[in-house]
């Protein structure tokens, strides 16, 4: 019932994070190749943080 009040765990935070760098990965793609890989880069990272995050 009051979900929007649950504070997000650590892991959430971080998948959220992921998708955000992607999204700008995907975005930064048609202007600036390079600094596009540098944010895949980025996100490969996290989500090896994220998969070693137990639930």
């Amino acid at each position: 019932m009051f979900g929007f009040l649950k504070k997000k765990t650590e892991k959430q935070k971080l998948i959220e994070e992921h998708k955000q760098l992607l999204e700008e990965s995907f975005r930064l793609s048609k202007t600036d190749r390079k600094a596009s890989d540098a944010k895949q880069l980025e996100a490969q990272e996290l989500l090896k943080k994220i998969d070693t995050l137990r639930d």
